[in-house]
């Protein structure tokens, strides 16, 4: 079979596919290069002195057809709207997924971006494990990188969840941990679905993702 041209341009424009996160103008691919295709986007904020600061834009990616799967087996029919159950059976899956998020505020270090993230995953952490705070489980995430590791505008941080219950992280394409852990797993990914989400838009446009899965 003849490749023509035309087919070598839909093929790199299929691979460049990207989406805008309104809020940062940042972009995002539709779909990595494993296969995970992108369900929602959005941002993280902090407040200093009174000012919400923009910290990172992130979009989350799912393993759509064991997503599917899951959802049908544990769900059945397709409810109206999105469902907390329906969020709690991705949290609880063991469906790959993958948070991409991408710096936005120009003077980050690891440092900063480590106190942020262990005390969101703490908190995570201590409400599905009956209150019992787990700070040592909670640091393993983002592994011996260097506090003092500068992550200038547009830096990317990629955390996974593997099947086998593993969350790994990667640091601008540097491998900084991989951890087993079933109760990690879920509370990294209940930052973002669960009942106090770090972005409510974010997590209502994955909702909306999943209730078309049921249609597919």
């Amino acid at each position: 079979m003849t490749t023509t041209s035309e087919d070598v341009i839909a093929k790199t424009e299929e691979e460049v596919a990207m989406e805008i996160e309104p809020q940062t103008g940042l972009s995002f691919p539709v779909k990595l290069d494993d296969g995970k295709q992108l369900t929602c986007l959005g941002l993280r904020k902090r407040s200093m002195l009174g000012i919400g600061i923009k910290i990172y834009g992130f979009g989350m990616y799912a393993d759509n057809g064991k997503l599917k799967e899951v959802l049908k087996s544990k769900i059945g029919k397709a409810p109206e709207k999105p469902t907390e159950e329906m969020y709690q059976v991705a949290i609880d899956s063991d469906v790959e997924m993958t948070v991409r998020l991408v710096i936005v505020f120009f003077k980050v270090n690891m440092g900063m971006v480590r106190k942020n993230f262990d005390e969101g995953l703490g908190a995570s952490i201590k409400k599905l494990d009956r209150g019992k705070k787990n700070d040592e489980l909670a640091t393993k995430v983002m592994g011996q990188a260097s506090d003092d590791m500068k992550l200038p505008s547009g830096s990317v941080i990629e955390i996974s969840r593997l099947p086998g219950h593993i969350l790994e992280t990667k640091v601008k394409g540097e491998l900084m941990s991989r951890v087993e852990s079933e109760l990690l797993c879920r509370a990294y990914i209940n930052m973002y679905l669960g009942d106090d989400p770090l972005d409510k838009e974010a997590k209502e446009k994955f909702g909306t993702s999943m209730l078309s899965l049921f249609e597919s």
